[in-house]
């Protein structure tokens, strides 16, 4: 969420101060990559869906804990899906436009993490943890078996190419002029619940009794497997995050896992936490930090109070500008954390 908030210009403004220009690998990695391939920049999406695997089986937990029915659990479910999936379209459907012809219905990272969150909590309530584990091998090969081996309508064979696929396809023929874009949806779910279920495979870990070292271990041992995994299967099916590809699923949960590691090691074995306070405001509203940066202008806000400084103080003008946006929208986040003002689905 930092890197979506301001972070990404503030970073890079900061860089300048000490190499400018930035070499060209690097500016590489905050750019997505536009069609087969992966940076750092097209792992922020994956994150979201797994961090919310990771803490399902401890949600999960607690409700059935507490008695609440299953009844109950699938309400909160139902209820959670709807609420992301109108937030998507506030974010990047063009809800809030009231314009008919510019709406679109399934075009957002929240509505991604609603269907992978909805069909892997159907998984969860009804099937063991190793059913759960093979659930994902299924979707994985499933989709990739559709991709490979059926036919584009129109195209009379198999093609896997920006502007002629099945998934495209598809999502063309449902949604008809309700999307927009290079990014596919519908037939991707299959690769947003495997990605899902992965962090909730994390998440039992997690939850098990076995000891800090041993998680931290086998977290960095499946971490490796599941890149080693995406990297060969996608020298034969190219990584793609546009479609949401299996090999994409398994080198992005791979990179997922070795990243829990590293901060499961630093906070919760050797309990370095002081210097996570930053990064705690803005993940106890998560969800009020991603609206609000789309809502609220907080680029705007730093042009008001800093941006007639930015010609007279080159690279400092610049890095000044981006602290206050992201600044801004900071301390807003801060002060509701500090009066216990948390806002969840």
């Amino acid at each position: 969420m930092f890197w979506i908030i301001g972070g990404t210009p503030l970073f890079l403004a900061l860089l300048r101060l000490f190499v400018d220009p930035l070499p060209e690998w690097l500016l590489r990695q905050f750019e997505h990559k536009p069609w087969n391939g992966f940076s750092a920049e097209d792992l922020i999406m994956p994150l979201f869906l797994f961090v919310v695997g990771s803490a399902m089986p401890f949600s999960f937990g607690q409700r059935i804990a507490r008695g609440q029915s299953r009844r109950g659990i699938y309400l909160k479910i139902a209820r959670r899906v709807v609420i992301l999936w109108f937030l998507g379209m506030i974010y990047q459907g063009n809800l809030c436009k009231y314009d008919w012809n510019q709406l679109l219905l399934f075009s957002n990272t929240l509505q991604a993490i609603a269907v992978g969150y909805a069909l892997a909590a159907i998984a969860m309530l009804n099937l063991r943890t190793a059913w759960q584990a093979a659930t994902i091998a299924v979707l994985l090969v499933t989709y990739w078996a559709i991709l490979n081996f059926v036919p584009v309508p129109g195209h009379g064979a198999v093609v896997i190419e920006p502007k002629a696929n099945l998934a495209l396809w598809l999502e063309e023929q449902l949604l008809g002029h309700f999307r927009r874009g290079d990014y596919v949806w519908i037939l991707p779910s299959l690769g947003f619940t495997a990605t899902v279920l992965l962090g909730v495979m994390s998440g039992h870990l997690l939850r098990s009794r076995q000891s800090g070292g041993r998680k931290v271990a086998l977290l960095i041992a499946i971490g490796v497997g599941l890149l080693a995994a995406g990297g060969i299967w996608g020298q034969w099916f190219p990584i793609n995050k546009h479609m949401w590809n299996s090999p994409m699923v398994l080198w992005s949960g791979g990179l997922s896992f070795l990243l829990l590691a590293v901060f499961y090691l630093v906070i919760d074995v050797l309990e370095w936490r002081a210097w996570a306070f930053p990064f705690i405001v803005i993940g106890v509203n998560a969800i009020t930090a991603y609206m609000l940066w789309r809502i609220a202008n907080f680029r705007t806000v730093a042009d008001y109070l800093v941006g007639s400084l930015n010609p007279r103080l080159g690279a400092w003008g610049a890095f000044l500008h981006a602290f206050v946006a992201f600044a801004a929208l900071w301390i807003l986040l801060w002060y509701m954390r500090r009066n216990r003002t948390f806002i969840r689905i």
